[in-house]
């Protein structure tokens, strides 16, 4: 475009647009390439290469060799005119024009419709490695099962435990047994026997939770009372008798490591081990007591290598085997009745850390004629926060779904009154309200049994709020007529929607529900006339509810299910509180039964011989 023998042209990139001459040049100065992968012209107002002038440039724009630079720098540029210390800026030859407006670069900025490419991003393997453990944690995250029941043992439990424990101890400790140990010092030949632990005092321990080991126990300056026989042989001269003897200084150090079997039960899958015996006193006497004396460094020496290598197989029989047998009083999956089971596995390993041990269950219902059925668990997930009881019990809205459900499915949620079960006034009532209906349909049925048949039409639902516990449970309502020999005569069909208050409390092991009538609605199905013709039953049905139904329910359920915790130890001083969609229950401990009287009552069988069969590897002893 031209005007008054001078040509616009718009600089790019950010200078301001200036005139220049009409001179016609053979070649023209390009950027460098743009977003479209090919250059442009500096001057997109001129032709290139002599060419005409095209809103889009030839391929054969091509970009002109740099000048040689000015000797004289920009006070040369001054000289010939250039007058601008701006670089890049090209003053006209010409008379000087006012600068038109900028405008939009076709070439710099493509119109909308024109996509410029993309570079295609470089993916590195461990780019891809952190994405692909990334989607896999998702995954595994949106498929976990979220637990209906949760555990927490605090620290403060640890201290009952540890009391009780200990006594279990001292009484694994006192059946060591160590072999006998013979030698020969010049002459003198010596043969020490039937070694036995007399005693055990343990002045100093610590039971606590590590996160990587779970339980670790740590005695430190214990005692052991031996008494061991003793015979000495010189030359022609034989010494025997009893000595009594004392292991000093004894430091046991062990961890368990609780972990979840292929059955979901929680288990002890590996105990570690390291014993010391710092030092050995044994009080020798008789006629030879001066040579005992003089072989005492080689008899105490030997008897304290001896009873550090027995320590640890007794500790690790006594976790490995011992222990698990406890562990397997905990209920996994067991029948609450003839209808129902309850499952209380493992959904992970514990979860140790420095001041409590946390065990996440399933704690779901099932119909036992279903056993592979399951319901989904859709509700809030349980947490625990607090310390201050020695134990802690999470349930989900889920737990209690669960079992309605199971019920519902099991075909126990319905009642069939027939007869002298049927409340006398509310015999009469009805009797009276249907009478019309009684006339019309058949009346030589008129003085038939009554019968009330409630049914529950849906598994009910519970709704635990910090407010309280409910339970919403919709009943069809049928009253007929059981004339003997003849079919029965239904008078009416009702709908009953009932809302029920739950109180959850624990007693002993037992989780036990205690259900409450809060609200009570009957309605028709068929019509709203007849609904208004419902009313006056409204208060004799929830009267019978409260008398006749409620009790016998809350007889049933009062049985209670129990808290997946060993034989022998029960709750105390529980305290129940509601959150919303779950509750948990604080209480402490106690030990209804000992630690050995529970195992010895669930010892297997096979673990008579212990010798064998409960050693530990070679590198969990410490001598």
């Amino acid at each position: 475009m031209q005007k008054d023998m001078g040509v616009w042209h718009l600089n790019q990139g950010p200078r301001e647009a200036r005139t220049v001459g009409t001179g016609r040049v053979n070649s023209c100065t390009s950027l460098p390439p743009s977003r479209l992968g090919s250059p442009t012209c500096l001057d997109s107002g001129r032709a290139c290469h002599g060419a005409p002038y095209s809103p889009l440039h030839p391929p054969g724009c091509q970009r002109s060799a740099p000048s040689p630079p000015n000797p004289r720098g920009r006070r040369g540029e001054r000289e010939r005119g250039g007058g601008s210390e701006r670089p890049g800026i090209i003053k006209a030859a010409g008379t000087a024009q006012p600068a038109r407006p900028r405008r939009p670069d076709p070439l710099r900025s493509p119109p909308h419709h024109v996509t410029p490419p993309t570079t295609q991003l470089r993916r590195s393997p461990l780019a891809m490695a952190l994405f692909g453990a990334l989607f896999l944690a998702l995954l595994a995250g949106a498929q976990a099962e979220l637990p209906g029941c949760k555990i927490r043992i605090t620290s403060k439990a640890l201290e009952l435990v540890k009391q009780e424990g200990l006594r279990f101890l001292e009484q694994e400790l006192e059946t060591i047994t160590i072999p006998d140990l013979r030698g020969k010092e010049g002459y003198f030949y010596y043969n020490i026997s039937e070694v036995k632990v007399t005693e055990l005092q343990l002045t100093s321990s610590e039971l606590h939770f590590q996160p990587e080991q779970e339980l670790m126990l740590q005695i430190s300056n214990a005692s052991l009372g031996l008494r061991f026989r003793r015979q000495l042989l010189y030359w022609f001269f034989y010494d025997g008798g009893y000595i009594n003897a004392s292991a000093e200084g004894v430091s046991i150090r062990t961890a368990l490591q609780l972990s979840r079997d292929p059955t979901g039960r929680i288990k002890v899958s590996n105990v570690s081990c390291q014993a010391l015996v710092s030092r050995m006193h044994a009080a020798f006497g008789g006629t030879f007591k001066k040579v005992y004396e003089f072989l005492s460094t080689f008899i105490t020496s030997g008897m304290r290598f001896l009873l550090n290598q027995q320590i640890c197989p007794v500790l690790y029989h006594a976790g490995m085997v011992l222990l698990n047998s406890l562990l397997d009083t905990v209920p996994v999956r067991s029948n609450v009745d003839e209808l129902v089971g309850i499952d209380y596995s493992l959904l992970k390993d514990p979860a140790a850390s420095a001041s409590n041990l946390d065990m996440d269950f399933r704690g779901a219902f099932f119909p036992l004629a279903e056993g592979n059925w399951s319901l989904p668990n859709r509700a809030v997930e349980p947490q625990l926060w607090e310390e201050e009881r020695m134990v802690y019990v999470a349930f989900s809205e889920f737990f209690f779904d669960s079992a309605m459900e199971s019920y519902f499915r099991a075909g126990a949620l319905k009642l069939s009154l027939v007869g002298d079960k049927v409340p006398h006034d509310l015999d009469m009532l009805l009797r009276a309200t249907y009478f019309g209906s009684i006339v019309l349909l058949s009346p030589a049925v008129i003085d038939s049994p009554l019968k009330l048949e409630l049914r529950v039409l849906a598994p009910p639902r519970c709704t635990i709020k910090p407010s309280g516990t409910t339970v919403s449970v919709t009943a069809s309502v049928t009253i007929a007529l059981v004339p003997s020999d003849q079919p029965e005569v239904q008078l009416s069909s009702m709908i009953m929607d009932t809302r029920l208050s739950a109180k959850v409390a624990l007693r002993g092991k037992a989780l036990r529900v205690q259900l409450d009538l809060r609200r009570f609605r009957i309605y028709s199905n068929q019509s709203a006339l007849e609904s208004l013709a419902l009313i006056p039953l409204q208060t004799p049905l929830k009267t019978m509810l409260q008398i006749g139904v409620m009790p016998m329910l809350n007889e049933r359920m009062w049985r209670g299910v129990q808290i997946p915790l060993p034989e022998g130890i029960n709750f105390v001083r529980e305290v129940v509180t509601n959150h919303a969609g779950f509750l948990t229950i604080g209480a402490d401990l106690h030990f209804a039964k000992g630690l050995r009287e529970v195992i010895e009552k669930n010892r297997p069988a096979s673990t008579s011989d212990t010798s064998a069969s409960s050693a530990p590897p070679p590198a969990t002893t410490a001598a």
